[in-house]
């Protein structure tokens, strides 16, 4: 079945795999690497609105873009009209190509300050705050929406969840991403592709974006398939594995997905690293840590891997980390990145996180 190029309003993206907002992980130097690997579009981990709008160091590192980081992303997490509005013209003022509503996140902090998934309880509020964005933004970037397929699976739930994706197409949003699991769920069971099908159906034209348990290539295709949605958000199964959107192009155009070799893993690693320095300084390592744990689980001995890059403590230890694991006595040994199409999931990709809000 053919798949159509993605666009999201009148940004053109292509390759209808794109890298999710990732709380904790998808900063500018996972950005830059998932691009220079295949990805046409990646978000900003999601921020808080009172964040984007308070001056000083982390402002200007949220509103910071480089050239090569575009299309981009902005997702915005809030519960007040006035500043998720005045959130989402920074955001725009300072380049971001799209701004994002998290109305999904099921972490408890979030949930009990009444923001994130608690709005899939409250369309009146949800879509006074999708309407205030809109306004401020005032079409200068597409507007879109993250939601879970509800707060809980009762039926009341359920409603609140189409009130709010049919009430935020009427007010003139451009895509919305429907994640298959509840807010109650958080990360545990199986996301229900069922109900992001019908999603799809439900939405007729209008664009649609799936989530939930994408680890493979494979998976990602399976779903545009099974689905009918317009797109994908990879989410846990990017991280340390920037290959998939090269491997989602190819399986997309029939051919076989291209897996890495160890010094492929290694490479990207280390460019992730260089990168981080460059944007980070002295903060670089806190940041590219939990970026190489994760890269560690496509090396041959994942285990090995993944206790060596834990102990790291240093610019050092992690330079040489790098070079004894992915580059010392040549290349044998190709990592696994890329999952046979019925595999499980290994433990590491698939252990309840929240990374994805």
């Amino acid at each position: 079945m053919p798949v159509s190029p993605l666009r999201i309003g009148d940004v053109a993206i292509g390759l209808p795999a794109v890298q999710a907002a990732l709380s904790g992980y998808s900063d500018v130097a996972m950005r830059l690497v998932a691009r220079e690997h295949g990805a046409p579009y990646a978000l900003h981990e999601v921020v808080l609105d009172e964040l984007v709008l308070r001056r000083g160091r982390l402002q200007r590192r949220i509103l910071s873009l480089p050239e090569a980081d575009h299309p981009v992303g902005g997702q915005l997490m809030g519960s007040q009209p006035a500043t998720f509005a005045a959130a989402a013209r920074q955001l725009v003022d300072a380049g971001f190509d799209v701004v994002d509503l998290n109305f999904g996140c099921p972490v408890n902090k979030v949930l009990g300050r009444c923001r994130g998934g608690w709005l899939l309880q409250q369309p009146d509020e949800a879509l006074a705050l999708v309407d205030a964005v809109l306004q401020a933004v005032a079409g200068d970037a597409p507007v879109t929406v993250k939601m879970r397929r509800g707060y809980d699976d009762s039926p009341a739930s359920e409603r609140a969840f189409f009130a709010i994706l049919d009430g935020a197409f009427a007010l003139g949003i451009a895509a919305a991403t429907v994640h298959g699991r509840t807010v109650v769920q958080k990360y545990v069971g199986p996301s229900r592709w069922e109900f992001v099908r019908r999603c799809k159906q439900h939405v007729g034209d209008r664009t649609l974006l799936g989530s939930g348990d994408l680890f493979s290539a494979f998976d990602v295709v399976r779903m545009l398939h099974e689905t009918g949605v317009d797109g994908v958000t990879v989410a846990r199964g990017c991280i340390g594995n920037p290959f998939v959107f090269a491997q989602v192009r190819a399986l997309l155009a029939g051919e076989t997905p291209p897996r890495p070799t160890r010094a492929q893993v290694g490479a990207a690693l280390r460019r992730h690293w260089q990168l981080a320095r460059e944007h980070f300084g002295s903060d670089a390592l806190g940041a590219v840590r939990t970026h190489a744990i994760k890269y560690g689980q496509y090396h041959p001995d994942p285990l090995a891997a993944r206790r060596r890059l834990v102990a790291v403590r240093s610019d050092a230890q992690l330079d040489s980390a790098i070079a004894e694991l992915f580059f010392a006595g040549g290349d044998d040994g190709a990592p696994e990145p890329l999952l046979p199409e019925h595999a499980v999931v290994p433990a590491a990709a698939a252990a309840p996180g929240d990374a994805e809000c």
